[in-house]
């Protein structure tokens, strides 16, 4: 269990903790602004002065790599920040921040959440488990590049998936808003054909079935059963 409590952060009540009755009087206000799908939230080379949290909707963080080409490093779903390198670096930004739909956020500024850290010790224990745990993920997923062929990686990725934001349907798992083919094929550094072949095969054996919207895993054993050790 505990390898599943922090990845998407679900277990965090952020409205509760960016409730205005507790941060106050460290905040004067909080700010939320709200995005279209597709605008930049931030670029690089913007100044990293500030943390997000996502209040409503989904955010991509994006990076280019050496041939100009587009890297999806991180989808961040509902009650989850991004941004928090702002915490450790007072540099600029590195990634682009894209809303992938309708989205609003909380903002604060480095300045605001050190202030409200020192009175609501809930909020330090927040980031501290944000950034211990990013840091585990991202240590799993250079264990998988190495010990892992692309095939499992792509079946533990959808597990993984199912068990931190999915929904349990009798025997089945249900996961809303299914990610694209590409972003699943950056964030197991597969390609996109590998992941749709894989994909279309445990959907030919009735192991998962999907469309746009959501990811149906059929038995959550069953699936496990693919991992190539």
């Amino acid at each position: 269990m505990a390898d599943q409590c922090f990845w998407f952060l679900e277990d965090v009540d952020v409205k509760s903790l960016l409730d205005p009755q507790k941060v106050e009087p460290a905040i004067d206000q909080l700010v939320h602004r709200s995005y279209k799908k597709g605008e930049n939230i931030f670029v690089p080379k913007d100044e990293a002065d500030k943390i997000y949290f996502v209040m409503e909707g989904r955010v991509k963080i994006l990076t280019n790599n050496e041939e100009g080409k587009e890297v999806t490093k991180m989808i961040i779903n509902q009650g989850e920040i991004f941004g928090e390198l702002a915490l450790v670096e007072s540099s600029q930004r590195r990634d682009y921040a894209v809303a992938m739909e309708p989205t609003t956020l909380c903002i604060m500024t480095i300045e605001e959440l050190k202030s409200v850290m020192k009175t609501h010790s809930a909020m330090g224990l927040f980031f501290m488990k944000i950034l211990g745990q990013r840091v585990v993920d991202m240590e799993k997923r250079l264990e998988s590049l190495v010990f892992r062929d692309s095939r499992t990686r792509i079946v533990e990725f959808l597990l993984d998936l199912a068990k931190r934001k999915g929904q349990r349907v009798g025997y089945e798992t249900v996961v809303r808003k299914f990610m694209t083919h590409q972003d699943i094929a950056n964030l197991t550094a597969t390609s996109r054909q590998t992941v749709t072949t894989v994909l279309n095969d445990l959907r030919g054996r009735n192991l998962i079935t999907f469309d746009r919207k959501r990811l149906l895993i059929r038995d959550m054993e069953k699936l496990g059963e693919e991992i190539v050790v």
